[in-house]
């Protein structure tokens, strides 16, 4: 879930004006946290506090109202109305690590995602995906090796994930959809040699920035372990104390500091 978070803000100001390197400091004064990382912790809240998920987001959106949002998230988080609306957008993709974290079988990960999305994403790519970053997220946190990774996650959902970066990044250009965005992420895990290169090269594709690195961040913290100390320092300086506070409670429940 940390990983998801440092991906999100060191993402945060590559997505208007993208890059296509790996060579760019880790975090400059106009980095900070997104919707993607306030949508984090709403699930990691829900998850330990068993609060209902749409209940939840709503809450963490009028919170954080100006933080990034996509459209038609903002159209239903100011609604009274909580049915989803049929998103196949990777939103549900980079919320989701806490999922990943916090279950205890592939079978739960993949129940529990697909609950998470569903509160707003209920097109079948929009559960795809969530489902595949969660239980990529899990598969690493559980011992898996890379390819096994790569072969459960390809089997699975139908993902390609064989076309190498250097390709994808000469043609790759911004993409909210779950089915656009997934696969890439994760190749950028995949493709990585640690935690700070599997970001750099998520943001390295260009798009949409952020949420790569999110995505990516979260399934490379739970494969490379806890992240390095000026990186966790740096997210918590970033965090407000609220979100902090939420996200060192479920980092302490379920060590993965």
């Amino acid at each position: 879930m940390l990983g998801a978070i440092a991906g999100d803000i060191i993402g945060s100001i590559y997505e208007v004006r993208n890059i296509r390197t790996t060579d760019f400091p880790l975090f400059s004064d106009r980095c900070r946290f997104t919707d993607d990382t306030v949508l984090t912790v709403a699930l990691a809240d829900s998850i330990l506090h068993g609060t209902d998920y749409a209940a939840l987001l709503k809450a963490y959106y009028w919170r954080y109202p100006n933080v990034g949002y996509g459209g038609a998230f903002i159209d239903w988080a100011r609604s009274d109305d909580t049915q989803p609306y049929n998103s196949w957008g990777n939103g549900s993709a980079m919320r989701v690590s806490p999922v990943g974290f916090a279950c205890e079988t592939l079978e739960e990960v993949l129940a529990e995602a697909e609950r998470s999305a569903a509160v707003t994403h209920n097109h079948p790519e929009g559960i795809k995906g969530a489902q595949a970053i969660a239980a990529a997220i899990f598969l690493a946190r559980t011992g898996s090796d890379k390819a096994e990774i790569r072969r459960t996650i390809e089997e699975t959902f139908g993902y390609d994930l064989s076309e190498p970066l250097a390709l994808i990044r000469t043609y790759y250009r911004f993409d909210v959809s779950c089915q656009g965005s997934v696969p890439q992420a994760l190749i950028a895990f995949l493709e990585s040699e640690d935690f700070e290169d599997a970001v750099r090269k998520a943001i390295s594709l260009g798009g949409d920035s952020d949420t790569l690195a999110c995505m990516a961040g979260g399934v490379a913290h739970a494969y490379y372990g806890p992240l390095p100390a000026f990186l966790t320092e740096k997210v918590y300086e970033l965090l407000d104390e609220p979100l902090a506070e939420i996200v060192r409670e479920f980092t302490a429940r379920y060590a993965c500091e």
